[in-house]
């Protein structure tokens, strides 16, 4: 979230990023229910501090034997007791309708973010790699997975639902080999590979950024205040929730998780084959460092990179796009997508995802560390998708893939699929 002192000093440009943004907030309001607050909190302050020193009245004549007149100053106790309960009423009221409305105030957004309303106005800030040109009619990925016996969607979709698959055999392999380059490419970059918790508190929601909007995107296990998270950056953030933590050096986070989207919203979408999906597999990065912007924005393209590396290590085609404020997150200051150039769309398709917070979760996650001035400062907080999978496995096998129905799998995968080079037809 937002520092007070910053929304008041900057209303106009606070409530321009949420109109930008969509989300419905009056930051007024926000102002006024803050002001609401402090006039309450003032009152109960003032109020306990008048029946304190009327309570220690009560001792000193009763220790003196003036026992009518401690006997007056306790009826005056009893009425500003009274009165005290209600004004504490009141302020928690007032603090509850602050928290809400503050967790919906979004972060500012950076200078060079692109102004628009949706993903058609997202802007390309480089293309990388040559589209395939084939001399033959291509293959959808759907079609290749029946043709190799990788990928069952009509079971997936009898045993659990619309948007729901099987991998099997060599789909498997590429599903796990796909994860393992990921992590082992950003192990050798100094990043802590952990294995996280899928379930958490709707507590580590609200605090990462995730809660009170996208609710709906989240599956909740019944009658339980237990979430399935939709990334690992949710359990990488919480996990240091709380604490004043070290970070002269960035703290780098890595995390292959499967992860669950309810994906409300979005029926008609993408129905066909695996691009959206209500359960899938991400290797993502999570960074924490000093409250520095030039230095969260350089670790941004660092992230970025990487990303871009995986894919020119899978040999695909991508583009990065600089995401424009309404196709951004609340907890967003800045934003990258890399869409992969996936034949049977004609078109590229978003496959990742890099963002930088400043301290926007950090100040919800209560993340700390002490500056060269020994000030607790809240850290920045950036995050990315190395690789999802299987997605990913779209533009894997459909550029990738040969007149015959064969697949070639590129060298970086290769030691990861028993050495295998070519996936051949099954059927």
């Amino acid at each position: 979230m937002l520092s007070m002192d910053w929304i008041k000093e900057h209303q106009d440009e606070v409530q321009a990023v949420a109109l930008h943004k969509g989300i419905d907030v009056s930051i007024s309001e926000v102002l006024a229910a803050y002001e609401q607050r402090k006039r309450l909190q003032m009152e109960v302050d003032d109020l306990r501090q008048v029946r304190n020193r009327s309570s220690r009245q009560v001792g000193a004549h009763m220790q003196a034997g003036r026992q009518e007149e401690a006997d007056a100053v306790k009826q005056q106790v009893i009425r500003l007791h009274d009165q005290l309960t209600g004004l504490e009423v009141a302020l928690q009221e007032a603090e509850r309708q602050l928290t809400a409305l503050m967790l919906l105030v979004p972060n500012i957004v950076s200078r060079d973010t692109p102004i628009g309303r949706t993903d058609a106005d997202n802007v390309p800030v480089r293309h990388v790699g040559i589209r395939p040109a084939f001399g033959f009619v291509a293959r959808d990925h759907v079609e290749l997975s029946h043709l190799h016996d990788i990928v069952d969607i009509p079971r997936g979709v009898k045993t659990s639902g619309s948007r729901n698959y099987y991998l099997k055999g060599t789909g498997v392999l590429l599903h796990r080999a796909v994860q393992q380059l990921a992590l082992d490419y950003l192990m050798q970059l100094g990043f802590t590979l952990m294995d996280v918790p899928l379930m958490v508190r709707g507590e580590a929601l609200v605090s990462t950024g995730f809660f009170p909007l996208g609710k709906e995107q989240v599956y909740r296990i019944a009658d339980e205040d237990k979430w399935l998270v939709g990334t690992s950056e949710v359990p990488l953030v919480s996990c240091y929730a709380d604490e004043v933590i070290e970070v002269n050096k960035p703290l780098k986070l890595a995390a292959a998780s499967t992860c669950f989207r309810s994906e409300v919203g979005s029926a008609g979408k993408d129905v066909s084959g695996l691009y959206r999906v209500h359960q899938f597999a991400k290797v993502e990065q999570v960074v924490i460092c000093e409250a520095e912007p030039e230095l969260s924005e350089q670790l941004l393209q660092d992230i970025t990179r990487h990303a871009e590396e995986i894919l020119q290590l899978l040999e695909l085609p991508y583009r990065v796009m600089a995401v424009c404020t309404g196709d951004m997150a609340q907890k967003t200051y800045k934003q990258y997508d890399i869409e992969t150039w996936m034949p049977s769309r004609q078109s590229y398709g978003e496959t990742h995802s890099a963002s930088n917070l400043h301290d926007f979760q950090a100040r919800r996650a209560n993340i700390r560390y002490r500056n060269a001035k020994g000030k607790l400062t809240f850290c920045h907080t950036l995050n990315n998708t190395a690789v999802a999978t299987p997605r990913i496995l779209i533009p894997l096998l459909e550029n990738h893939q040969q007149e015959d129905g064969s697949i070639r799998i590129p060298d970086a995968l290769q030691p990861y699929m028993h050495g295998l080079k070519m996936l051949v037809p099954t059927l």
